[in-house]
């Protein structure tokens, strides 16, 4: 049977009770981890009276981030980013004095959530719409890490370039930027969202707890541009791989190129000289066939010269 979060105003405490709707002086938050369908639509419907819609979108979970509006009920599809990229959909049922969260599977921003509404209930449930900022918050201070973590892996491939041009990378780039594009599609969709949370649209929140959401607000803006910049380093990534193999190739063709040139008038001499005509000069000198490698040896050094002053060298 699933459990909530009571905070007691009057008293000041936190304690789990079975789920129910809470009175006046009490603030409520149900966790809905994990749960069956049948288990979803009883405390959605039943005990909360929730909008069929509401209902619906829990059970399927196959929702992008949105804010909807209903009579009684805020419907707010968040997503957890974890540090593989994976993503876990969450919806939040916002009341008058209460906060419902829908997961498929445990999630660490829930978890540290929890640990905070026990730690200290007053600070964090006094009313509904703080109960959401903190489950939010906490769900946006995993980005932060998502972030240094594909910095890293984009240093990673990096010194593995200049390391090596020809390093097989190409399928990480790829893999990572389509989880990128994912992920980017949903910051997206929850900074629209957020950009509707002020207390003028939001009735179960504080003026004074604008500034708080506004502070999320910023936090998935910055994640989405560097997001945006990430992109562009894959990109750049695979580019400069492309052009450090283009400049290896063209180093190693230049060297070809050098020492071809070098030879070829060499060939030419022993080509000359290796024709098979009774009479020709030279070919009974006794000292021709000495003066043939002196005389090639100097054409190569005068041709490394040459290459060395141009700096082709």
């Amino acid at each position: 049977m699933t459990q909530m979060l009571l905070y007691d105003a009057s008293s000041g405490s936190v304690r789990e009770t079975s789920v129910r709707v809470p009175g006046d002086g009490e603030v409520a938050w149900v966790p809905l981890i994990a749960a069956s369908t049948e288990e979803i639509e009883r405390v959605l419907r039943d005990v909360f009276c929730c909008h069929p819609l509401i209902v619906e979108d829990c059970v399927k979970l196959n929702q992008r981030p949105k804010l909807d509006r209903y009579d009684k009920h805020l419907l707010l599809t968040f997503f957890e980013v974890g540090h593989d990229l994976s993503t876990v959909e969450m919806e939040h049922v916002i009341g008058p004095n209460y906060v419902i969260t829908v997961a498929p599977q445990s999630a660490g921003s829930v978890e540290a959530a929890s640990r905070d509404f026990h730690a200290a209930p007053e600070r964090f449930m006094s009313f509904s719409g703080v109960i959401l900022y903190r489950l939010l918050d906490r769900c946006v201070d995993d980005y932060a890490e998502l972030t240094d973590k594909v910095e890293n892996v984009l240093d990673k491939h990096e010194r593995a370039i200049f390391r090596n041009p020809h390093v097989k990378i190409a399928g990480d780039v790829f893999r990572l930027k389509r989880k990128l594009h994912t992920v980017r599609r949903i910051m997206a969709d929850e900074k629209a969202a957020l950009a509707q949370l002020t207390h003028q649209q939001f009735p179960y929140t504080r003026a004074e707890a604008d500034v708080y959401f506004i502070d999320i607000y910023d936090h998935v803006s910055r994640v989405l541009d560097s997001i945006d910049g990430f992109r562009e380093s894959l990109s750049g990534l695979l580019e400069l791989q492309l052009n450090m193999k283009s400049d290896r190739m063209n180093e190693i063709m230049k060297t070809l190129t050098i020492v071809s040139s070098i030879f070829l008038p060499l060939t030419f001499v022993v080509g000359l000289y290796g024709m098979n005509f009774h009479y020709m000069p030279e070919l009974s000198w006794k000292y021709g066939y000495p003066a043939v490698l002196v005389v090639m040896l100097a054409i190569a050094a005068s041709l490394w010269w040459f290459y060395k002053r141009k700096k082709w060298l």
